[in-house]
């Protein structure tokens, strides 16, 4: 597990810093007994991010059926990956107040943080994999992602969030996901539900894996997550999205609220 002491520099990519990473989410308390997953704020909706992203199309389409915000993938193995004059196109089209979230596996941040820097549209982080740092990573929100399998898995997310906490340097957000091996994310296939909404929370929760229009539902009332993230659950094939089925899950999310 790496520790940094360091957040985003806009010239030069990163820089030394010793604060504590400001909430994104100005007027939310956080949940310290929560009794099922992590109680959202009174009136607070569910948040959708349709991830895996990869043309304008999709892209504008998702935004304008409702989406929060859209994953845009650089993990290059990936069958959703872009480069970086594709992701420029992506972004170019997403309207105002819809969030942009760069997903990477195992990528340094101080590799990460230059590259957005240049995209300029980006300010949200996803990362996968098993590079566990922790950061300042100020003006970027940054949401590591766990694969849960089992109460083991939640031990490891439980000693990570305990290591931000004690050094000052906690994420925006935690993302967990199903585990297949070797993929990260994108695997359709969800983790423990009951595991998580047992489990008490003090930081948000983004719940991915396996979701669909027809399960998003159930998922929401057993997790109670802070946003959902679906990929493959809304595709037609790997990186082409459905617009059917974004508006189904869309709409699921919304009538669960």
């Amino acid at each position: 597990m790496k520790i940094v002491g360091s957040r985003p520099s806009p010239e030069k990519g990163t820089g030394p810093v010793n604060l504590r990473v400001p909430s994104p989410f100005p007027g939310w308390r956080v949940a310290t007994a929560a009794p099922r997953g992590y109680i959202r704020g009174m009136g607070q909706r569910v948040h959708v991010k349709i991830c895996g992203v990869t043309n304008e199309a999709d892209g504008r389409q998702a935004a304008l059926l409702g989406a929060d915000a859209v994953g845009i993938n650089f993990h290059a193995p990936s069958p959703r990956a872009v480069s970086l004059p594709t992701a420029e196109f992506i972004l170019r089209e997403l309207p105002p107040f819809v969030e942009a979230v760069a997903v990477y596996v195992d990528e340094p941040l101080r590799n990460v943080f230059p590259m957005l820097n240049q995209l300029g549209r980006i300010r949200t982080i996803q990362m996968h994999g098993t590079l566990r740092e922790m950061c300042d990573a100020y003006p970027f929100h940054f949401i590591p992602a766990f694969p849960v399998v089992d109460k083991q898995s939640l031990m490891e997310i439980g000693h990570y969030l305990d290591t931000c906490r004690a050094v000052s340097k906690m994420p925006s957000a935690i993302l967990v996901d199903g585990h297949a091996p070797g993929q990260h994310g994108g695997t359709g296939r969800s983790p423990p539900w009951g595991l998580l909404g047992d489990r008490r929370w003090d930081v948000l929760l983004i719940l991915a894996g396996g979701l669909t229009p027809e399960n998003v539902a159930e998922a929401i009332r057993v997790v109670r997550p802070y946003a959902v993230d679906v990929a493959s659950g809304v595709e037609a094939s790997p990186g082409h999205k459905d617009p059917e089925k974004m508006r189904r899950f869309i709409d699921v999310v919304r009538n669960v609220d």
